[in-house]
């Protein structure tokens, strides 16, 4: 009898040992396969993003306005912003199907997009004049650099963007300067941002950023 309850124990003990080394073996696979999967995860959704941005601004290159009407997210359209402070109260929010109808007026009307930052001067211009100035005014399609969900140029205007666009993705091309006579002050930004609807990102929102005064 006292021999039999002493293999007992020894059993008891070799099973206890090996379930707590198993344990142990098979934690740090599950946080490394984790790792592995939100890393390749993030790396499709950003090939995606850039993907799209090329799409999106070869359209705006060439003035396509009426196929860029397809990317306007179909639910909350897509909000232009001449500076990196978004105001949803004055800047032009359209959606698909208003956008793609004044793009295709005979006649383009002035828009008030906005205010110049410093002045407060109203920005009056068409879709045409707008464009020019404060979303295509630089070759954003073959930028200095390019990332998704990172800040790249920052001036002193608020950058309000992660608040109006919480959980949102973006993209950001950027130039860092033109002239070397004024010291980098001469950068450029366009934000793309993103939303997924039924599986498909859309643009919701378009923003210009430079050095202001």
């Amino acid at each position: 009898m006292r021999n039999l309850l002493l293999l007992l124990a020894i059993i008891f003990l070799a099973v206890a040992c090996k379930s707590k080394s198993g344990k142990k073996q098979e934690e740090p696979l599950v946080t490394i396969n984790n790792t592995v999967d939100s890393a390749l995860i993030k790396q499709q959704r950003d090939s995606v993003l850039l993907s799209l941005t090329n799409e999106v601004l070869t359209v705006i290159k060439h003035t396509k306005y009426d196929s860029l009407a397809l990317f306007i997210h179909p639910v909350e359209g897509v909000r232009f912003s001449p500076n990196a402070f978004i105001d949803t109260a004055s800047n032009v929010l359209f959606t698909a199907e208003a956008f793609k109808k004044e793009v295709q007026a005979k006649k383009q009307r002035k828009i008030t997009w906005g205010d110049y930052d410093g002045s407060g001067d109203p920005i009056s211009k068409t879709i045409d004049e707008y464009f020019k100035v404060f979303v295509y005014d630089v070759d954003f399609l073959l930028p200095e650099t390019r990332k998704v969900n990172e800040f790249i140029g920052g001036s002193n205007s608020q950058n309000n963007l992660l608040v109006v666009y919480d959980g949102y993705d973006f993209t950001e091309s950027h130039f860092s300067g033109f002239d070397k006579k004024f010291d980098g002050m001469d950068w450029r930004s366009l934000r793309l941002v993103f939303k997924m609807k039924d599986g498909k990102y859309f643009l919701v929102g378009v923003i210009h950023d430079e050095w202001t005064i």
